[in-house]
């Protein structure tokens, strides 16, 4: 089936990189692979912490970012428990593959000096939780190797509260398969219904006009800031 199979990187602004790259790779033990300036975003630093060879923890920074407030209950949420505007991340929680690990990561967190709540377990994955500079709320879990049990989890009280179909439900639960067609699918009409990067309207339009030739070309920068013998 063509779906995503993992996170390749969650990007998370910050307005002091170093102070970000200080405390998961001292703190969480997370390796700085990249540091370099954000690709087509000027002034804008880009940090990437390695999880695995494929999956990381990125930082952007810019000038403007630290003159946006954090508001608690709108940009942040504070707590893995708590609200935080739609669309906003409320929580992040990284995988360890079993609890030892996990209870290991809980000693090496408070050893240098940060709260950890936990650890708790959920039924499917055990858990710590502990705050990250400028307000992050993290989250460590394990599900020692065992897939959710779909059966066991979906709960029909909130699926009706939800105002989920049964077919709707059926459909969620096995997405239909999709077969890429031999040739590539266009663009839809910038009045399309769907979602939408937000972008000045003239720059949007430019960007979705353009062919996918024309992006790669114009937008790929692939030549790393140094250069290894």
């Amino acid at each position: 089936m063509t779906k995503p199979n993992g996170v390749h990187h969650l990007a998370i602004c910050t307005a002091d990189i170093r102070t970000q790259i200080a405390f998961f790779t001292d703190v969480l033990g997370m390796e700085l692979v990249a540091l370099y300036w954000m690709h087509g975003v000027k002034g804008a630093w880009h940090g990437f912490l390695k999880l695995n060879d494929a999956s990381s923890v990125a930082f952007v920074q810019t000038p403007a970012i630290g003159q946006i407030p954090i508001e608690i209950g709108k940009s942040h949420a504070g707590n893995a428990g708590a609200p935080s505007a739609a669309g906003t991340m409320q929580h992040v929680a990284f995988n360890v593959d079993t609890e030892e690990e996990l209870l290991a990561l809980r000693d090496r967190i408070r050893s240098r000096g940060v709260h950890v709540l936990g650890h708790i377990d959920h039924g499917f994955c055990k858990s710590i939780y502990f705050a990250g500079p400028e307000n992050l709320s993290l989250e460590i879990s394990t599900s020692e190797g065992q897939a959710i049990d779909q059966r066991a989890w979906i709960d029909p009280e909130v699926v009706g509260l939800a105002g989920i179909s049964a077919d709707e439900l059926e459909r969620f639960k096995h997405p239909a398969a999709y077969q890429r067609p031999s040739s590539p699918v266009p663009q839809p009409p910038l009045d399309a219904p769907g979602p939408k990067l937000v972008m000045p309207p003239a720059a949007y339009a430019r960007a979705m006009s353009a062919t996918d030739a024309e992006t790669f070309a114009r937008a790929s920068e692939t030549t790393p800031p140094v250069t290894v013998a």
